[in-house]
């Protein structure tokens, strides 16, 4: 096992905080306040969990690029103050950023005991497996 620094606890916190606060704010219609507020929470959640070096490596890539200032240019649009357009470019550039994770996120949700069993419904199954693409690839 790996041990996990005081910093990293207060970046899980944070973007805990920040993911509550950017629900909240879709949940309100789009109430900008907290959906900036939760952008913030999110960057500095995720920068105290990785480092911030390893934060700029993972945004900065030449092959993500695009997803990086979809994802940028859709915070600052909210920041602005058009939250509806800022919110649909983000999830746009973070659907592109994080696709990568998704196969890995979604093994794993389903060998969550009761999430699990959802998952592996017949239905709901079909619908996972497009969104985690290859399931052989990503097997542990």
């Amino acid at each position: 096992m790996f041990e996990i620094t005081d910093t990293q606890k207060i970046g899980v916190g944070l973007a805990g905080f920040g993911i509550s606060f950017l629900f909240l704010g879709i949940l309100l219609l789009f109430d900008k306040g907290l959906l900036a507020i939760g952008n913030i929470l999110f960057l500095c959640g995720l920068a105290c969990v990785i480092g911030l070096e390893r934060t700029f490596r993972f945004f900065f890539q030449k092959h993500k690029v695009k997803a990086s200032i979809a994802f940028f240019g859709g915070i600052v649009i909210v920041l602005v103050g058009y939250p509806l357009i800022g919110m649909i470019l983000e999830i746009y550039g973070f659907v592109l950023l994080f696709s990568g994770f998704f196969p890995v996120a979604i093994n794993f949700l389903r060998r969550v005991p009761v999430l699990g069993s959802f998952l592996n419904m017949p239905g709901v199954s079909r619908i996972v497996d497009k969104l985690a693409g290859d399931s052989n690839r990503t097997t542990v």
